[in-house]
């Protein structure tokens, strides 16, 4: 009988955890790289990957180390900043921002007009942010955080050499070929994910809500989630722009609670390119069956 762990089993297994920097990784024995290639060709794009079993120390790499536009990846690691480096004993995520009309960025959900007049709590924005990708929540907690290039100092801090962000939304999302701004690695945000919710990034209390944060995603279902086990649990966070940009990040747990960091960025060479969620969700499948 498979083994779905409860939430307060995946925190508790966080918590006992920690990510370095440099994870072991066992060599490729299964095919999983020729199978992330053949799926590269077949969808016409490139594709980005990193995946590391913890329990295992498994890992799968496909162009992890090649830049690719970050998009909506950064609304995860500016909750985390708010937490770590402004939060005092729920202090500030109790406190209220105010915004306007001119602040609002497309689509704008029903909740945001609703506190129009009245503003929403850091901590409302911060679980809107990245349960929902609202991009208006996520440029209202980088304006407390100082601006876009705090996410790129907040990276830094963690060890994240590469990670950077330098536009607000929704301009970050334009993910040209060439850009240097905006951008990741599947390994360097693969990493960084790991550390705040698996490793000790952020104190037990933050790392808890954190990860709650991720495990209410609702933007997921096209991708990771339609690839992995339905008995996985997963905590998660898309990313999505121009140039057929589809990125899906975050950690999932086996039916045994064996957590297992996933990586997995896309793009395509044209601007209008629509966002290819099939190609995300067949790679998790191949994740999953190459490290469960």
């Amino acid at each position: 009988m498979s083994f779905t762990p409860s939430r307060r089993t995946v925190l508790a297994t966080a918590a006992a955890l920690a990510v370095t920097a440099t994870p072991a990784a066992a060599a490729d024995r299964t095919g999983a790289t020729a199978r992330l290639r053949a799926l590269e060709e077949e969808h016409g794009g490139r594709l980005g990957v990193f995946a590391h079993n913890l329990a295992t120390r498994r890992t799968v790499r496909h162009r992890a180390d090649e830049l690719f536009p970050m998009c909506s990846l950064f609304k995860t690691l500016a909750a985390a900043a708010v937490l770590r480096d402004l939060d005092r004993d729920g202090e500030v995520l109790n406190s209220r921002l105010h915004y306007t009309e001119a602040d609002l960025v497309a689509p704008v959900p029903d909740v945001i007009r609703e506190h129009l007049s009245d503003g929403m709590t850091v901590a409302a924005l911060a679980e809107l942010a990245i349960t929902h990708s609202d991009n208006t929540a996520g440029n209202l907690l980088l304006r407390e955080l100082g601006g876009p290039t705090a996410i790129t100092r907040f990276a830094r801090s963690l060890g994240d050499r590469v990670t950077r962000l330098d536009r607000w939304e929704p301009e970050l999302n334009t993910a040209e070929p060439w850009r240097v701004t905006d951008t990741t690695s599947p390994a360097a945000i693969g990493r960084t994910y790991a550390r705040l919710v698996l490793g000790d990034a952020l104190n037990p209390r933050d790392r808890e809500l954190l990860t709650e944060w991720l495990l209410r995603n609702t933007t997921s279902a096209a991708r990771f989630r339609a690839g992995l086990p339905p008995a996985w649990t997963l905590g998660d966070k898309t990313g999505s722009g121009s140039y057929g940009t589809a990125n899906d990040v975050g950690v999932a747990w086996t039916e045994t609670g064996a957590p297992i960091v996933l990586s997995v960025l896309t793009t395509k060479p044209e601007q209008n390119a629509a966002w290819d969620n099939a190609l995300v969700a067949k790679t998790a499948r191949v994740l999953a069956e190459t490290l469960s």
